[in-house]
This record gives C-alpha cells, sequence and structure tokens, in this order.
C-alpha cells in the first residue's frame, strides 16, 4: 500500500473516530462533570480534550510509513 494510500484511509479513521468520540466526550461532560468542583471540571475538560490523541497515534505513524520501494 502506498503512503498516498494510507494518509487516505488514515485521515478517514480519524475523522469517523473523532466523529464518534466527540459526542461521547460532551455527553460525559454534560452528565457527570457539571457536578465537580470547577478546578476539577477544567482537568477533566482538558484530559478530555488530549484523550483523543491517544489512540489516533498509532494512527499517524502508520500514515507517515514510507513506501516499501523507498525504503
Amino acid at each position: 500500500m502506498t503512503q498516498r494510500t494510507r494518509k487516505l484511509l488514515g485521515t478517514i479513521v480519524i475523522i469517523v473516530f473523532v466523529m464518534i468520540y466527540g459526542p461521547i466526550a460532551m455527553a460525559l461532560a454534560e452528565s457527570r462533570i457539571m457536578e465537580l468542583p470547577g478546578l476539577l471540571q477544567a482537568v477533566v475538560y482538558a484530559i478530555l480534550g488530549f484523550a483523543w490523541v491517544l489512540p489516533v497515534m498509532p494512527v499517524i505513524k502508520w500514515m507517515q510509513r514510507p513506501d516499501a520501494d523507498q525504503a
């Protein structure tokens, strides 16, 4: 598979993942986090804001892998 194809597929996977993760994070924030003290709310919002990066990193690394004929 060429790097160009991997980038296309990886981009689609990332967009779909964020479209699923976003509403789940918002629902969680709306239901549970609103009851927490303000400082703790900020910490949880920051964690939820960056949490999507961890599952996406392997996809990005896969997308950036060079083609077999270039190695």
